[in-house]
């Protein structure tokens, strides 16, 4: 896939994911660089600890940019929950989640080895 591709089908299956919660609130920010990327989510979705565990896990699989692209292009937007996540996970260098003040946060991170994801991070607002 080409890069606008892959990071228009990146942002449609993380925001179908979000949307699935119904949040009042979505909000997403992209930062590129020529060797990587940071796509962050916030959303008014609150979650519990073992959603906020289980979204973490399914986002930090194996990498498998491979896999990714190829049931990707072939399940579009029927899939659901964690096969969503995973599929995402496939995908990226590691995914953070956190809770905010009244939501959750996700940082997706993508990039080769020279990629430094700590130059890219959007604040707390209690940091």
């Amino acid at each position: 896939m080409e890069n606008k591709e892959y990071l228009v089908h990146l942002i449609s299956q993380i925001s179908n994911f979000i949307l699935e919660a119904g949040p009042n609130r979505m909000v997403m920010s992209l930062h590129q660089e020529e060797d990587g990327l940071h796509l962050c989510i916030v959303d008014s979705t609150v979650r519990t600890d073992e959603e906020l565990a289980e979204i973490s896990d399914a986002l930090n699989s194996a990498e498998r940019p491979e896999l990714g692209e190829y049931y990707g292009a072939m399940g579009g937007s029927d899939l659901l929950g964690a096969a969503r996540l995973n599929l995402i996970g496939w995908q990226i260098k590691c995914g953070d989640v956190s809770r905010t003040g009244n939501g959750t946060k996700i940082d997706l991170w993508l990039g080769g080895d020279r990629f430094d994801s700590s130059y890219f991070s959007i604040p707390q607002a209690d940091e």
